[in-house]
Parts: C-alpha cells; structure tokens; sequence
C-alpha cells in the first residue's frame, strides 16, 4: 500500500482525533506529530508524509486506554479518600483520648466493694473471710521469699511482703488502689534484688537464682487483685490495668534484666554470661494474669447482664400489673355501657312521647323536648362507639365458669336477678355451692347489683381454679345503707391444677368496689380457705369521705367450715 492511498483527498477536511482548532499563525500539532516535527519548514513535513500518517492511527489508538482512565479517574466517586484520610487522622487522637481516659479512671479509682453473697445467707461473707485468709498466706510466704529469696533483709522484704498481703485484703474494697500497691511493693522489690544479684553474681551464691521479677507469691497476689479487679470494674480499667502491668514486667526484664542462665547441669556447667543469674518469670506471669483478667471479665459481664435482666423483668412485671388494671377497667367500662344505655334510651323514647301528653304544647316546649331526645340518641350513639373499643376479647366467657351464666354478647348485663342460674352453674362444674341472703331486699342501683353479680361471679371462678373440691358459701345480707357480700370457700380436697387465668380476679374486684365507694376485704381463713366480702353502697355513690377501703377486718365469723 503506497502512502497516496493514506493521503487524504485534496479539498476535502480532514477531522482528527484531539487536535484543537487552528489558531493564525500557529501550526496544528496532532497526536502524531512530535514538537520538532510541529517547528519543522512545510517541506520537511511534506517529505516524510507515509511515516507520520501511517503511525498516527497506532498512535491514537494507543492513547485512547489512557484517556478512558483519565476520564473514569475523573469521573469516580471522590469523598471516600477524604473520608479515611480524615479518619487516619483522627485516630491517634482518639486513641489518645481514650488512654486518657483510662489513665484517668486508675488514677482516681472509686470504691467497688464486693458484695456478700445472696444465699445462703449464713455464708455470706464466705467470700470474704477466704480472700483475708489468702491475704494472710501470702503476705507470710512473700515476707518469706523477698527476704531470704531476693536478700532483701528484714526491713525490706518485710514490708514488701506485707504490702502483697494488705494488696488482696484492700481488693475487696477498692480493686484499683490494691493493683498500685501490688505492683509497686513487685517492682521496687524486683529493682532492689537485681542490684543484689549483681553484685554476687561472681559470689558463692550466684548459681541459685531466684524466681525473677515476679516471685512465686507476687504472681499469685497479683493474680487475686486482678481477678477482683476485672470482676467489680469496667473492662476498659481491667485491661488497661493489665497492659501497664505487661509493660512494666518487659521494662524489668527485657530492658534491664540481661542475659539469664539456668541452674548448672553436671553433665554441661554453666558458664556466667556477664548478667544476673535469676529464673525468668515475666512470660509466665503474663499468661497468669491474662487468664485471671479475661475469668473476671466474663463472669463480670454475666453478672452485669443478669442485672440488666432482673430490672427488665420487674419492669416488665409493673407493666404486666398496669395493662392489668387497664384492662380490667375496660372492661368494667364496657359491661356499664348497657346500664347507662338504657337509660339514654328511655330518656329519648320520654322525650319523644312526652309532647303527645299534653294539650297544644307550646313550640318552645317542642324544641326542648326534640332537643333532649336528640342529645339522647348522639350519646347512645357514641356508647356504641366506645362498647365497640372495650369489648372483651372472649365477651362469651370472660370470667371461665362456663356457658349459662349470662354473659352471652347480646344478653342484657346480669343482676342479682340471675344470681341462681350462676350458682346452677357452678354447681355443675363441681363445685358445692349454697346461697343465704338475709335482710330486706331494697332497690339497688344498677351499677351495684352489676357490681354484686361481678363479684359473686369471680369469686366461684376463683374456687373453681385454686379449690377443686371446696365446699362455697355465697351470703347476701341485705342493709338500709348498701348489699354486703360475702363468699367463702373451705379447704380444697386435692391440689390445684395449674391455673390459666390471667390473674384478674382480686383485681377487678378492688376496681369495682373502689368505683362505687365500698369497702372489700381478701384474706385466708384459719381452715385453709379463703374468704371474699365486700360492702357496696345501695346508690352507689362514695360515703362523705369519698374514700373507699379494701382493708378493713372481716365482719362476721371467720375461719368456719362452710358445708
């Protein structure tokens, strides 16, 4: 192929790739073309025509990869390298922030007293007495050690070694106090002993080194503080506790300890190496209260969950107990809604027929009439409203004695009337139930009689479910203030099943009697029943002091065997 075939045609435009618009007086440099190239004389383009145009599509094609990345370098999401560079940044200050923290809360530590054991209660301070025994121990064995161990001589390692002791009594109050004291009797006694095995390390006694830098009773007191530690305090304060105890145990012995030699072989003597001869400890004693902090860790976040458990299930009870109340009021609320309908209805169906019983009633006397009947019929409609929210969600049974006991839906609320077919039906559950009413029976109002019914009603429920067996005796007496009512069951003849009840009954009776003014008293009887009675005013209205009581004595014989 000769170069006229890449000629362009003459008079035609030719459009390359990335080549800016020609400006007068500058010549156009394309991707082909070089910067000598561009100031060479028109001739000297023109004699080497096939060599720049035959590269000029290699080399566009070579630069377009580079310019696609460009391009998606220009168009990728930019803020994510901003974002961590930021938090780079912020870390050592965070990270700072929170040493400081720590360093803070071990430098002024607050009391973490243990606390005595729940049960059994005669061995509460078990827990106690064995860690001040321990603290005994080992302050005795590390007077022992650091003395004649270390050479530390009696004022020193004395002191030292009740300074171990009095470390692990302190940890039953103040965990943080206790670690300080520890580690400094541990780090002044390591620094003083080393000073010593210098010294003799050419002596006669250079070839029986002790345990260092932690001795046999430092590791093991340390371990008990820690363990208190991380169990009473937060973990941030265990671990940090922990690590600055790791750094001081590798500033003792790997920056200042030297070279270590263990115990002369017959078959190899040791040669001294020119630094003390002691048994390293460092490593081992690491590893101990590694394990010690991470058991007190856990055993202090289990203890701090079941605490959070407990507060959750008493909250949970009192709300339990509040949707109790709620719900028992609603429905109270909803088995009064028939009572007062009923007499929103005769109000209206008065005010309907009372113009019809005069002669020529005036107008006004009309519009007032329609007007009362009208405010009559908005109420029961918006009784209907509300029996509609509060209705219960089992209203056939509400109280578990049974089908029979007039409690159906659609059946009018009940009334002492039907007071009968209530004992009939308990009757056939099992249960021997006998009726007295005393007195001279006077109009109640119909809020008490329901109240009355209610009561009876939950009080054979609550036989039938915790004295299978019992024998029931409901008493109606019958006074010129109000009902008394009382309802007593005797011991069962065989243990109760488990009951499914809601626990509503006491309850509910507290609530209605407390509505209408009246006094109820619940208490076991000295034969193994228990006993219900309950006063309720006859107009149902609260005595002058408008409060109710719920505790006031039995009246009548207590404790008899109902037959």
């Amino acid at each position: 192929m000769t170069s006229e075939e890449h000629r362009p045609p003459i008079g035609k435009e030719t459009n390359f790739p990335d080549v800016p618009s020609p400006r007068p007086g500058h010549p156009v440099t394309g991707p082909s073309m070089t910067p000598a190239q561009a100031s060479d004389p028109p001739s000297a383009q023109a004699s080497a025509p096939t060599t720049g145009q035959a590269s000029a599509p290699t080399t566009a094609q070579a630069s377009t990869p580079a310019a696609a990345q460009a391009s998606a370098r220009s168009t990728a999401p930019i803020g994510r390298g901003p974002r961590l560079r930021g938090a780079l940044a912020e870390a050592p200050s965070l990270l700072l922030s929170f040493l400081r923290g720590i360093l803070a809360e071990l430098a002024a530590p607050s009391a973490a007293p243990l606390p005595p054991l729940s049960r059994p209660r005669r061995l509460n301070r078990l827990p106690h007495v064995l860690v001040c025994l321990t603290a005994l121990g080992l302050g005795l064995a590390g007077m022992d050690e650091l003395s004649n161990g270390y050479r530390l001589g009696f004022p020193l390692g004395t002191l030292s070694g009740f300074a171990l002791g009095a470390a692990v009594a302190l940890a039953l109050w103040r965990p943080v106090p206790a670690w300080w004291l520890s580690l400094g009797a541990t780090v002044v006694a390591a620094v003083v002993a080393r000073v010593g095995m210098i010294a003799n390390i050419d002596g006669p006694r250079a070839l029986s080194g002790p345990d260092w830098p932690w001795s046999t009773p430092a590791i093991m007191a340390q371990s008990v503080v820690l363990f208190l530690l991380a169990l009473r305090s937060p973990t941030r304060v265990a671990v940090g506790a922990l690590s600055l105890t790791a750094l001081a145990t590798y500033a003792l012995q790997g920056l200042s300890g030297g070279p270590t030699r263990s115990a002369p072989n017959p078959a190899t003597p040791a040669v001294p190496l020119g630094g003390p001869l002691y048994h390293p400890t460092g490593m081992s004693a690491v590893i101990a209260f590694s394990a010690v902090v991470v058991l007190g860790t856990a055993l202090h976040g289990r203890r701090v969950a079941r605490t959070q458990l407990v507060e959750q299930a008493s909250l949970t009870e009192e709300e339990r107990a509040r949707r109790t109340v709620l719900e028992e009021r609603s429905r109270i609320a909803r088995e009064l809604h028939d009572v007062v309908a009923h007499h929103m209805s005769v109000i209206s169906i008065q005010a309907q027929v009372a113009p019809h019983l005069v002669e020529n009633p005036t107008e006004e006397l009309k519009e007032n009439l329609a007007g009362i009947r009208q405010n009559a019929l908005e109420a029961l409609t918006e009784l209907r409203r509300v029996l509609g929210v509060l209705r219960s969600e089992n209203p056939e049974d509400p109280y578990g004695v049974g089908a029979g006991a007039g409690v159906a839906p659609d059946a009018p609320q009940p009334t002492l009337s039907r007071l009968d077919a209530l004992v009939e039906n308990t009757r056939a559950a099992g249960l021997d139930v006998t009726t007295e009413i005393a007195g001279e029976q006077l109009p109640l109002a119909p809020g008490v009689e329901l109240s009355a019914y209610r009561i009876i009603q939950e009080a054979l429920s609550n036989a039938l479910r915790h004295a299978p067996g019992s024998a029931v005796k409901v008493e109606l007496w019958h006074f010129p203030r109000g009902l008394q009512v009382r309802v007593v069951n005797s011991r069962p003849q065989y243990p109760a099943p488990p009951s499914p009840g809601a626990g509503h009954g006491l309850l509910g009776m507290r609530e209605r009697v407390a509505m209408l003014g009246g006094t109820l008293v619940t208490s076991e009887t000295s034969c193994g029943g228990f006993a219900v009675a309950a006063f309720l005013p006859g107009n149902g209205t609260a005595p002058a002091d408008g409060a109710a009581r719920t505790d006031d004595p039995l009246t009548g014989p207590r404790g008899e065997e109902t037959p």
